[in-house]
């Protein structure tokens, strides 16, 4: 049946079919033989994507379950605030101050109680917990999965809670999101995330300063909040009042100083990653970024091809090629992905360019591969023929048409 099709692909965490499941004409609105919706299945298993899809079909976030919740009040509870927020923008309009007041305070008793102990309370299970790290790349941020007695949250309540309070219209003070990303300890946790975007949302004096103020901190946990603060200051969408403040000029003059000093690796990794983010032509930037080119971390290098300054079809500095070069033979996989990132789709298409990417054909990343295929095709080098024999079997229901089909272009222009 159609239906058990549709319930097969949520399950299964398969957007695209379940996409082409809904437009056959299976009602969104399905459930599963214990009754449980599809968008319930979607929250349970933090799935974003599927979450997505079926609210574009029409699925009701604020329909009562027969537990007299709703799919929104049951992704507060579940701890993901990338599912959370996806809902809540579904049905928010729509929403009574006593939905809006219950919503925050079932964020509040998990964020105070903590995910393990309410479930505990939730389950009534005795014993040790699952855990597990979950990187989630449909809110590009991690948690941590907590599974006890048939039931399991993401540990993301105080990110949840912060979402919440800021779609609502509660400010907090920068104190508290300041204190709530710190208990974390996890720059790359939703916790510490979704307070550090709140707060760069509001591009405020109050949170640039406090920003500027933690510079010079001893704690670099404190440091690393500091810098990823005027990143997101850099990235977020800002009210247009406040757009036109020279925001861009200020976090270089703020990080370029900043740069020779830090020695933590994890703070160095957000100062460059501000760099990275500013729309500044600076020679400066790039200078500081061919002096890491051999730092002994990992995460500090995978930051330096994007500094490399260079216009759409040529790289500004004598050395930067041969930088490259050096970094596409790197030990660790995260640099060499980030050469080959910053090359698949660069214009300049110069022999040097196109050797750097035909050393990437066999690595052991696939979509690697599959980039380096894809930008010698662009750069019409006949290697990408042979480079696409060497991607492998390919998914393509959950891969870029677009780039697994750079080859056959390739052949396709030079056919007869």
């Amino acid at each position: 049946m159609a239906e058990d099709q549709l319930i097969e692909a949520v399950r299964a965490g398969r957007a695209h079919l379940v996409r082409d499941v809904l437009r056959a004409g299976v009602e969104p609105e399905t459930t599963d033989a214990d009754g449980v919706s599809m968008l319930c299945l979607a929250v349970d298993a933090f799935d974003g994507y599927v979450a997505e899809v079926l609210l574009e079909a029409g699925v009701d976030p604020l329909r009562p379950l027969p537990d007299g919740s709703t799919p929104l009040l049951r992704a507060v509870a579940s701890g993901h605030a990338g599912v959370t927020v996806a809902l809540l923008r579904h049905g928010e309009d729509r929403l009574t101050e006593e939905q809006r007041a219950g919503l925050l305070a079932c964020a509040r008793h998990w964020y105070e109680t903590g995910a393990e102990t309410g479930l505990r309370r939730a389950t009534g299970a005795t014993g040790p917990v699952e855990s597990r790290r979950f990187v989630d790349d449909f809110d590009v941020t991690e948690y941590h999965v907590i599974a006890l007695g048939g039931m399991r949250v993401c540990d993301g309540h105080s990110a949840v809670l912060t979402c919440l309070e800021a779609e609502f219209g509660l400010r907090r003070s920068f104190d508290d999101l300041f204190a709530r990303a710190l208990a974390r300890a996890d720059g790359e946790h939703a916790d510490w995330w979704e307070a550090t975007a709140v707060l760069a949302k509001r591009s405020d004096v109050e949170a640039w300063e406090a920003a500027l103020a933690l510079r010079s901190d001893p704690d670099p946990l404190r440091r690393q909040f500091a810098a990823a603060l005027v990143w997101c200051f850099l990235i977020v969408d800002r009210p247009a009042p406040l757009g036109e403040w020279p925001w861009e000029r200020r976090a270089v003059e703020f990080l370029l100083p900043w740069v020779t000093e830090e020695t933590d690796p994890a703070v160095l990794v957000s100062v460059l990653r501000g760099l990275n983010s500013v729309d500044v032509d600076d020679p400066k930037i790039e200078e500081v970024g061919l002096t890491f080119r051999t730092h002994p971390d990992p995460r500090v290098r995978v930051q330096v091809p994007t500094m490399l300054g260079r216009t759409r079809h040529a790289y500004t500095h004598p050395e930067a090629l041969e930088v490259l070069a050096a970094l596409a033979r790197d030990t660790d996989a995260r640099v060499r992905a980030s050469v080959c990132e910053v090359l698949y789709e660069f214009e300049g298409r110069s022999p040097a360019v196109a050797d750097i990417l035909a050393g990437f054909l066999d690595d052991d990343d696939q979509l690697v591969r599959i980039k380096a295929v894809s930008g010698l095709a662009d750069a019409d080098d006949p290697r990408c023929v042979e480079g696409a024999r060497l991607i492998g079997p390919v998914d393509r229901a959950d891969a870029d048409d677009w780039l697994l089909d750079a080859a056959e272009r390739y052949a396709q222009r030079h056919s007869g």
